[in-house]
């Protein structure tokens, strides 16, 4: 089943308020997929999306420098928090 770009923007727009609700802090692929109520690897393909137009940030290490082998938490870039933080003034 092919999903139409209208709707992958949808959901990327879903996905952005989504961090914006719970920024700075920064979650997993699994749960924002649990969240949408959408499949990991298809949320995972957003998310690599909106990191290559650098509208989130990809965190690879845990809090004590560790790197993930097979995870990684998202929040959304600093330019990008600060455009929305203004937006809701």
């Amino acid at each position: 089943m092919k999903i139409s770009e209208e709707k992958i923007e949808k959901i990327s727009e879903q996905i952005l308020v989504f961090l914006f609700s719970i920024s700075p802090k920064a979650i997993f692929t699994s749960y924002i997929a649990k969240e949408l109520a959408r499949d990991e690897e298809f949320i995972k393909n957003i998310l690599i999306n909106l990191k290559e137009k650098k509208l989130i940030t990809e965190i690879k290490k845990n809090k004590e420098g560790i790197l993930y082998i097979r995870r990684s938490r998202w929040k959304l870039s600093d330019s990008i928090y600060n455009i929305y933080k203004s937006h809701q003034i």
